[in-house]
């Protein structure tokens, strides 16, 4: 998505009335919005520069901006519970996604996590997305199409179990219910140093692939939750909101190393990676 300063035809918009309840949508000429608050005109939406107070037929007034990424992930159309910026920033920055680089997932899912890696890296970079179920690797697409996203994606078709085409990927992230299966197929794909990230709901899951990322030789080995809590902003009456979003996953990353025959080196792979 690209940033400017004045609403053109094409851009991704949003409209966000006085009680913050917000609307995305793309701007198209001749295109009409819609609402219970009454009706703008896309005409007289496109020129104007992001930030603008417009109204609709009825008066109701709204603020015109563009949406971030936050905005479009939490409003994706779905049918399988997506992860959300709460996490994904986080992973993004433990795994290191940069511009220009060759990632992975498994597991595409509603594309949420696809949508973040395509963004972070680029037009330069790729983003090969592998999922089992053709009618959600379909959604995804069409998420990605949405956002003008998927020519930096390649989607693929299979049962990882059979592994994947690719070697020598930057990161590989896997977003599956039993990834301790896949450590092995993981590794085969990553170059040496790559990282490593998942996510889990249930600590069995979790304990589970601990023991197969040390079985294939992965360390630096971390596991974290990320707990938000958000605040009033009315610097009136600063306080926590009446609800938080706690517990959605446990994060766990590792990085890819070379065995070592060496003794020494054994029981430095223990220490950099899950302790005993």
């Amino acid at each position: 998505m690209i940033y400017s300063s004045l609403a053109r035809d094409g851009d991704l918009a949003q409209l966000v009335g006085l009680t913050h309840k917000h609307f995305n949508f793309t701007l198209k000429a001749g295109g009409d919005f819609q609402s219970h608050r009454g009706v703008l005109k896309h005409d007289d939406l496109i020129g104007k520069p992001w930030g603008s107070q417009v109204f609709s037929h009825m008066g109701a007034p709204f603020f015109l901006l563009q949406p971030s990424i936050a905005d479009l992930l939490n409003d994706l159309p779905r049918t399988t519970q997506i992860l959300y910026p709460k996490d994904i920033g986080y992973i993004l920055m433990m795994m290191g996604i940069a511009p220009g680089q060759h990632v992975m997932e498994a597991g595409t899912g509603s594309g949420s996590m696809t949508i973040a890696l395509a963004t972070t890296i680029g037009p330069e970079g790729r983003v090969i997305s592998y999922e089992q179920k053709q009618d959600t690797q379909n959604l995804a697409r069409k998420n990605l199409e949405r956002l003008g996203l998927a020519s930096r994606v390649d989607f693929k078709l299979r049962d990882i179990k059979d592994g994947f085409d690719e070697t020598d990927a930057d990161a590989f992230f896997l977003d599956v219910q039993n990834p301790y299966d896949y450590i092995a197929q993981v590794r085969a794909a990553l170059r040496p140093g790559g990282f490593f990230g998942t996510i889990l709901p249930t600590f069995n899951q979790v304990e589970k692939t601990l023991h197969a990322l040390k079985k294939y030789n992965f360390a630096f080995v971390e596991v974290c939750e990320l707990i938000l809590r958000h605040y009033k902003s009315d610097p009136n009456r600063i306080r926590p909101t009446d609800r938080m979003v706690a517990h959605t996953g446990f994060l766990l990353f590792g990085r890819k190393i070379e065995p070592s025959s060496d003794p020494r080196g054994l029981e430095l792979t223990n220490e950099v990676g899950i302790e005993e």
